[in-house]
């Protein structure tokens, strides 16, 4: 596993969203309901508080900072605090569904939508872990993929017109992409691949690694490239649907990566700052209003790359 893809480290954390008003009992409008509301998870270390910060600065709204963690969240809050900011904050654990829905509850009950969401958390075995390979992978498309698309699932309904989308992926995604068998990257390259049929071959991935079939199956022997490479196929096919199915409001849906940042996981080698390794999601959470692209895309350095 290359050291780019340890950029995700613990940035595991929680999500929001939301959609509609206030409680019946309220006889006047809540103000929170034009309120815009972004949204971080994983957010109260590395990648993410970087993005949470360089989201302080520059959006016109409530920006939330989720962590599965309360004390670690709360603390990250108070940091950014004594810079002058000031964030909000909420748990979220995106491997606990009764955590998303909560937050998704709060948000669409404070807010009535969400216009920026962002999925950072995520996880990285270290290269010198010595769990076996298919614990690695279990326990790695657990987070990245599975529990990822369960936020987009209950979240991405709740998208406000002209929202924001930003999936935090690895350019580790494309080269492992680039690993995989011919009739593997043609699946992931199509684009009348289902939301099903990803979960289906991300599944068969891990159920390959705990019988050694993985590479026989045309599998490469990265967890983490494999689960980079589901969250930005994932992205793709919700681009699609999000433009056959809402196509007059304005959402924009990308994955990207951040690069190689110095993380607790990717260690003190890596040759970008968390805030440098923010300024691609940020980009893509902050593209101007009526703004057509980039769209189901997956981009790194503020630039569209092939997939």
């Amino acid at each position: 596993m290359c050291g780019t893809c340890h950029h995700l480290q613990t940035r595991l954390g929680p999500l929001c969203s939301l959609t509609t008003t206030a409680s019946p009992s309220s006889t006047t409008p809540d103000h929170n309901m034009s309120t815009k509301v972004a949204v971080v998870t994983g957010s109260n270390k590395g990648i993410g508080l970087a993005i949470v910060r360089a989201l302080c600065k520059q959006f016109q709204g409530d920006v939330y900072l989720t962590a599965r963690d309360v004390g670690r969240g709360q603390a990250a809050v108070e940091s950014l605090a004594s810079e002058g900011l000031k964030p909000m904050f909420h748990q979220l654990d995106i491997n606990d569904l009764n955590s998303i829905t909560t937050a998704a509850a709060f948000f669409k009950e404070k807010y009535g939508g969400v216009d920026v969401l962002i999925n950072n958390a995520g996880i990285a075995f270290k290269v010198a872990d010595t769990a076996p390979f298919a614990v690695q992978a279990e326990v790695t498309l657990k987070t990245n993929f599975f529990a990822t698309r369960d936020m987009l699932t209950h979240f991405l309904p709740l998208i406000k017109a002209g929202g924001r989308v930003v999936n935090v992926s690895s350019f580790v995604s494309s080269r492992t992409l680039n690993q995989c068998s011919p009739a593997l990257q043609q699946r992931f390259r199509s684009e009348d691949i289902t939301e099903d049929e990803l979960v289906r071959l991300m599944q068969q991935f891990v159920d390959k690694t705990k019988t050694g079939e993985h590479k026989q199956a045309g599998w490469p022997e990265t967890a983490y490239g494999v689960s980079k490479t589901g969250l930005t196929t994932l992205s793709m096919i919700l681009a699609r649907r999000l433009s056959k199915e809402r196509p007059s409001d304005g959402i924009l849906l990308n994955a990207c990566c951040p690069g190689w940042v110095r993380t607790d996981m990717a260690g003190p080698k890596a040759p970008k700052s968390p805030d440098e390794g923010a300024v691609t999601p940020v980009y893509l959470a902050l593209l101007p209003p009526g703004a057509t692209e980039p769209h189901g895309r997956f981009v790194s350095e503020k630039e569209v790359q092939q997939w």
